[in-house]
């Protein structure tokens, strides 16, 4: 059995907390990346639509 964290010591942050820890900030970097994409073109990407405004006759 592993050593959980009690305190804020670094003796008792074991392998496999640093592991998971860093897992998990991986995982919250790659999704905030993936809702929040940086590139604008890349926001881009759905279909285009423009507005078709009616010509007035003169």
């Amino acid at each position: 059995m592993t050593k959980r964290i009690a305190t804020t010591l670094l003796k008792d942050f074991s392998r496999r907390d640093f592991l998971a820890s860093s897992a998990l900030t991986a995982a919250l970097f790659i999704a905030a990346l993936l809702l929040f994409p940086a590139n604008h073109e890349t926001e881009a990407k759905g279909p285009q639509v423009t507005a078709q405004v009616p010509v007035s006759p003169r």
